[in-house]
């Protein structure tokens, strides 16, 4: 059988859809939202090559249009979660034995296919179950994904290269082994990409998974696995499962094979499955790999030197894209006195030009929230604010869950540098602002780096290259994605890695080869040509 050292082909990022007016993308993807909106779908788990559907039905809607039923998915249980087990581990040894270049291929396909007539249904998908404009959907859905899968196989090659010297004499090898046991993919609502990614950078480097997507993003799940199918992905080695997630927990972090936690999601949550992973430690094969990436309360920083629209900018921006609900999204900032009044015209010219509603229009800057609960918090945060002597809403601040879950764009603007929505993390379409003296930057950046627990992404905006520099040192520590002159979000595969330290996780940088090394466990091996055939030493003589 030939044998070879192969080389993968250059990743470059997706070119990201303008879909202007009148561009037939535009009309294509539209065309397919409206069509997938007209049926409705039964959603199965996918478990080893059986399609598992239940009598425990549960409907999926828009959440701009909660009154529709795009269909239903089925509801498991713990017998589900043992047999997703049992066939992940049944899978993996023909998985981990196959050649890494035939894994590479797989996911190189699955780029290619979603590049192309996966496209639509992955966008429409997201677009109606998410509640993401097209061009959100389209950053999210297709192009990020299709750079996961792009760049982490040539990440895969990277990694298999690494190999340490050898002394004459010898050959020393690095074997970079899958985990032993199966990998547990907990993945959020907000992005397609990250549910697909998070199982399948684990399986790419030859695990198997039990993959529980969260139960807003069902509707792309059935869309994702159809595309790892259609990839040629073997049947057992990504299982998605929907059930309960303490049932699934309880099954999961007791099992003696479970190997590793790859997750996104919320600080609380992965503290708490931390914690149950550690109580049954001594239950395991091996200590198991905890990657997580959790929550944010990032910043933006504006310098007295600041443009101000520059500033209301990266705040319209990162503040209210994708409704605030990005971990990355902006939700305080620190405006210079100076610069505040020509910001605050910008910031409310802006914000109250965005348009409202369904993503089918594509005039729409701002959708709908994902579901009641996240509508209810939101409204009771703004409810709390409206009550409040030390701070103002100069923009927004209405809601509305009559026909969806609708949350105007709100900024509100603080005397108090703790106020409670300068603290605590929202996730949606909030920000906050606290004004400071010009001649207070360091002590503003003091406020920056100890009013969060957080350290996902921060941004500082100045045209002063001292102020860059010494903000960029007082918060080296605040954010593992820092900005410059730019707003906190959008991180691009291959560009910016991402991920967070402090309670924002565990900073494994997912779009990089960092995260790819989490889940192998590497066997160092030394051949000796010519072995001693004495035990005796020079120096003993």
């Amino acid at each position: 059988m030939p044998k070879g050292v192969y080389i993968v082909p250059f990743p470059e990022n997706e070119p990201v859809t303008s879909f202007e007016h009148g561009s037939t993308e535009r009309e294509s993807l539209i065309a397919k939202y409206h069509k997938m909106h007209s049926q409705q779908i039964d959603v199965p788990m996918y478990i080893g090559a059986q399609e598992i559907r239940t009598e425990n039905k549960m409907r999926m809607a828009p959440p701009h249009e909660h009154a529709h039923t795009l269909g239903h998915f089925n509801y498991g249980d713990s017998s589900h979660v043992h047999a997703a087990i049992d066939a992940a581990l049944a899978a993996k040894h023909q998985w981990a034995s196959l050649p890494w270049e035939h894994r590479a291929s797989i996911f190189l396909k699955a780029a290619e296919l979603l590049a192309g007539p996966f496209r639509d249904e992955m966008n429409a998908a997201t677009m109606l179950a998410q509640s993401k404009n097209v061009f959100q959907a389209e950053i999210d859905a297709a192009c990020e994904l299709i750079d996961f899968f792009k760049f982490n196989v040539a990440y895969m090659e990277q990694v298999y290269g690494e190999q340490p010297g050898s002394n004459p004499g010898m050959w020393n090898r690095l074997e970079y082994r899958p985990l032993e046991g199966f990998v547990f993919c907990i993945t959020p609502f907000n992005f397609t990409s990250i549910c697909a990614n998070l199982p399948a950078v684990a399986a790419m480097m030859g695990n198997v998974c039990v993959w529980k997507p969260a139960e807003t993003q069902v509707y792309s799940a059935e869309v994702i696995m159809k595309l790892f199918k259609a990839a040629g992905l073997p049947d057992g080695v990504i299982n998605m499962i929907t059930v309960d997630g303490p049932t699934a927990g309880d099954i999961v972090f007791k099992h003696r094979d479970f190997a590793g936690l790859h997750f996104t999601g919320s600080t609380g949550v992965f503290r708490h499955l931390w914690k149950e992973i550690g109580s049954n430690i001594e239950n395991y094969r091996s200590y198991p790999r905890i990657v997580g990436e959790t929550g944010g309360k990032d910043f933006i920083v504006a310098h007295k030197s600041a443009n101000p629209k520059e500033v209301a900018t990266a705040i319209a921006r990162g503040a209210f894209e994708y409704q605030g609900q990005k971990c990355s999204a902006a939700s305080r900032a620190y405006i210079a006195k100076s610069i505040w009044d020509d910001t605050k015209t910008s910031i409310i010219e802006q914000v109250s030009s965005f348009k409202m509603g369904s993503p089918s229009d594509t005039s729409n800057f701002i959708n709908a929230v994902i579901d009641e609960k996240a509508f209810d918090k939101i409204a009771a945060y703004l409810d709390y604010i409206k009550e409040q002597s030390n701070a103002e809403i100069i923009v927004g601040g209405g809601y509305d869950k009559s026909i969806g879950y609708f949350i105007e764009p709100t900024v509100v603007v603080t005397t108090d540098p703790k106020f409670k929505t300068m603290c605590e993390e929202i996730f949606g379409p909030v920000i906050t602002l606290f004004v400071y003296d010009d001649d207070k930057w360091e002590e503003t950046l003091d406020l920056v780096d100890q009013t969060s627990d957080y350290a996902l992404t921060g941004a500082v905006i100045s045209t002063d290259r001292y102020a860059i520099d010494f903000a960029m040192k007082k918060l080296e520590n605040a954010a593992g994605n820092f900005y410059i002159n730019d707003k906190p979000t959008g991180a691009v595969v291959g560009q910016q890695p991402f991920g967070g330290a402090r309670g924002s996780g565990t900073n494994d940088k997912a779009g990089s080869y960092i995260n790819l090394l989490r889940w192998v466990s590497p066997r160092t091996i030394k051949e000796t040509f010519v072995p001693a055939q004495d035990y005796r030493y020079p120096f003993l003589d």
